[in-house]
């Protein structure tokens, strides 16, 4: 945003007259923040970046900070409902009066973005970012993350029967979007399989940020799609007293759900605390969810959830900064659809985790360094699925991780800082089920991101280099008995061959090093005080994962036997060790982004091209080999199997990880209209198309959304409807069916009752009003598991 050249007032100290010489006076640095119509806002955030100082206007509109230096700085003035305000103060022992900073409206909530090492907003950088904060993140939370965010441009969910889902960006999802805690990796096996939940809570977040596009100067390799970063409060930044509960019910499922999370404290000591607990039953359909059932009970059976979760931390606040410590229990048990075993036997998942962060920030005074943030973690991991009440297979993840970012001062105009980054994480997977073997990854990052204003040019720039090991002590290659359907020996015969198949397996070790580097270069101009356009270019490389290089049995969530890309289907139809090396995966992206950042209309119009080099992808064999398992319900998920469910109930389609060219382009819009003070009117659609470079599409690939919202307020009512439209999909890979187009309407009223310190909201929701048949494409389950049908939710909450 261009740089206004007001001037800013100052008033000496007079006892700093006397005791100090003229160039170290103590000088009191103040001024109004307003509105364009001259009114005072109150509770605007005005910052001294370089110092990292921040205060907030009282109810006439005026800051004030003390005991500043002579010097030129940058102030950072920003309130909810206008654009930000980048401000030039030059501190100087003459200027006795305070300025007037008038900030513009925005119909776009301007937002920063904790996710990066520098200062940055959704409306100010040239990589695209989204953020959901506020009544808007309570509005649309739900009871996983990829339900939660896919209302926002460019993200939608993978939805798996309502128990777990993970966001896709821009067509891409699983090992290539990082999904992250206050920066932290949140360290599940959710970018393993759609069917494991992400052990993170939406309900406690004070908001979700969406970084679209690689974000690996950031966050490494895994960030290669876009990352997800989920901020709470956990490690407190201040001792002021204040928290918010939820307490709601709906009828779709019979859920009930309670949350809650309070910060307080005394002197420098900040204590946080915060608490879930969410139950639900099978939900309810409009239609019988089995397309191959049209008779069946109008309910998507094995898709309840119990689950938990607590959360304490402290932190020490000093003037410099502040280090703190937070522990948190997660805890959640709830089944898969399409995975039940023989008859009436069905599979749960019971996951827990906890997690360790220590988090902390140091402002130095000296005239290189300006700050140091550190943020180091450890997660202890856990996932079993039970079938029977005995334990079949398990999962389990131990990482610790440790990001270092030393900003620098100003540097002849240049702002930014080194990062250093580590990550060490010991997978492992035991059972019938465990279709990737045990593994340790270990990685080492230094990252340089600068940035610098040259006039009405935002340059940034960035460059990331990453060791990454991967080894694996027992890797398994069993004799496969895999066989196409029109073989005419029977079925028992190939569960037969396949259970004496199975004493003939080599065992050996994968040791495989990886060297990934990204480049990273951005351009914002702003064109006036309304408009800016941006350009961003990238090249970012991937190291394959575990599960995409040594996954070698049947993944009964996707139900598909996988296979990685170690292997290789010889001309004798047997499965052997692959002689073609292992290359990383090469992300080329660019990005161009127009704004409007001001004024009662506001607009964010992304288009992007990205053509990724080496892109992993299970590819379908035509073959098929045994389960080991009776499952009672087939999906689609790779492909259509033209045979009776009967005649090969416990046979899983082979598919088998192979790298090609892939390109993914499309565009993402976003407008808002402040039609008065009550009313206002959002639109938003998304597109991408995702292919094979060599031709084919990819699978799975989201449909085009169009989407309006509508908000409206009176004194203490607020009204929203939103109505989606997703589109038909029927740009698909061999073996995928096309999806049907749907409409969803969903709408909320809400009732602010002040009650002394507390802020009470009693809110009426409903989701899918026309109880519409809605069958997600981007899921494994679409065939088994539509979307809920009608929905009502009533809650209360409450702020103080």
């Amino acid at each position: 945003m261009k740089l206004s050249r007001l001037a800013l007032g100052l008033s000496l100290s007079a006892p700093a007259l006397l005791l100090a010489s003229p160039s170290a006076l103590a000088q009191t640095l103040s001024g109004t923040v307003t509105n364009a119509a001259g009114k005072p806002l109150a509770n605007a955030t005005v910052e001294i970046e370089a110092l990292k100082r921040v205060t907030s206007t009282n109810e006439l509109g005026e800051f004030t900070f003390s005991n500043v230096k002579e010097g030129d700085y940058t102030l950072h003035i920003f309130a909810s409902g206008f654009a930000h305000l980048h401000e030039h103060a030059q501190v100087q022992s003459d200027n006795a009066e305070g300025a007037n900073f008038v900030l513009a409206r925005s119909a776009i909530e301007v937002i920063d973005v904790h996710a990066t090492p520098m200062h940055l907003s959704v409306m100010e950088s040239a990589t695209p970012v989204s953020v959901l904060s506020g009544e808007t993140l309570r509005r649309q939370q739900a009871a996983t993350l990829g339900d939660t965010l896919e209302k926002l441009p460019g993200v939608q969910s993978n939805f798996h029967g309502n128990v777990t889902s993970t966001p896709i960006i821009r067509g891409l999802s699983g090992p290539r979007v990082l999904i992250t805690q206050n920066g932290l990796d949140v360290s599940d096996v959710s970018r393993v399989g759609p069917d494991h939940a992400v052990a993170s809570e939406a309900s406690t977040a004070k908001q979700i940020e969406v970084l679209r596009g690689p974000a690996t100067l950031f966050f490494g390799s895994g960030a290669i799609g876009g990352v997800v970063n989920v901020v709470d409060q956990r490690v407190p930044t201040s001792t002021e007293t204040r928290g918010e509960f939820v307490l709601e019910t709906q009828t779709v499922n019979d859920q009930k759900l309670g949350t809650f999370n309070v910060t307080t404290g005394v002197d420098n000591i900040a204590f946080y605390a915060d608490g879930f607990y969410r139950d639900s039953n099978d939900y309810e359909t409009p239609v019988a969810p089995d397309i191959d059932d049209p008779d069946g009970a109008h309910v998507v059976e094995n898709s309840n959830e119990e689950s938990n979760g607590f959360t304490l931390g402290t932190s020490y606040l000093f003037d410099q900064g502040y280090v703190g410590v937070a522990v948190e229990r997660f805890e959640r048990e709830y089944g898969v659809p399409g995975h039940s075993h023989g008859g009436d036997t069905s599979v749960f998942a019971d996951l827990e985790q906890t997690k360790y962060q220590l988090l902390g920030e140091y402002n130095f005074t000296n005239d290189f360094l300006q700050s140091v943030h550190f943020r180091a973690g450890y997660t202890d991991y856990e996932h079993a699925e039970v079938e029977g009440g005995l334990v079949g297979t398990t999962f389990s993840n131990e990482t610790e991780e440790l990001r270092v970012e030393l900003l620098h001062k100003p540097m002849a105009g240049w702002r930014g800082g080194i990062s250093l980054h580590y990550k060490g994480s010991d997978v492992f997977a035991q059972g019938e089920e465990a279709f990737t073997p045990p593994s340790e990854m270990e990685m080492f990052a230094v990252a340089l991101m600068e940035e610098r204003h040259f006039g009405d040019f935002l340059v940034q720039l960035g460059a990331r280099a990453e060791s990454v090991t991967l080894d694996a002590s027992s890797v398994l290659l069993p004799e496969l008995d895999a066989h196409e359907h029109d073989d005419e020996h029977d079925h028992d015969e190939h569960a037969h061959d396949e259970h004496e198949g199975s004493e003939f397996v080599r065992q050996f070790a994968v040791d495989q090093e990886f060297t990934p580097i990204s480049l990273s270069a951005g351009v914002v101009y702003t064109i006036n005080e309304s408009y800016n356009v941006g350009v961003s270019l990238s090249r970012s490389e991937r190291a394959p994962s575990a599960s995409e290089l040594l996954s070698f049995g049947p993944h009964i969530g996707t139900r598909t036997y996988e296979i990685g890309a170690l292997f290789d289907l010889s001309e004798e139809g047997e499965f052997v060790l692959s002689q073609t090396a292992i290359d990383l995966e090469t992300a080329n992206n660019i990005d161009l982004t127009f704004r409007k950042t001001q004024g009662d209309v506001g607009f964010v119009f992304n288009a992007f091209y990205n053509q990724v080099d080496n892109y992993y992808f299970q590819e379908e064999t035509g073959l098929f080999a045994e389960s080991g398992h009776d499952h009672d319900h087939g999906e689609e998920g790779h492909g259509e199997e033209e045979h009776s469910e009967d005649e090969h109930s416990d046979e899983l389609p082979v598919y088998l990880f192979d790298s090609a060219d892939a390109v993914l382009h499309g565009f993402e819009l976003q407008v808002a209209w402040q039609t008065t003070d009550n009313l206002k009117l959002d639109f938003f659609a998304d597109y991408v198309k995702a292919r094979l470079k060599d031709g084919g599409a990819l699978p799975r690939t989201s449909p085009m959304r169009v989407g309006s919202h509508v908000a409206y307020t009176l004194d203490n009512i607020r009204a929203d409807l939103d109505i989606t439209y997703f589109a038909k999909q029927d740009d698909i890979s061999t073996f995928e069916t096309e999806t049907d187009g749907y409409t969803l309407v969903d709408a909320s009223i809400t009732y602010d009752i002040p009650l002394g310190d507390i802020d009470l909201s009693v809110y009426l929701s409903g989701e899918n009003l026309t109880d519409e048949e809605a069958r997600v494409h981007t899921s494994f389950l679409k065939d088994i598991a539509p979307r809920p049908g009608r929905n009502f939710a009533f809650g209360v909450r409450g702020y103080f």
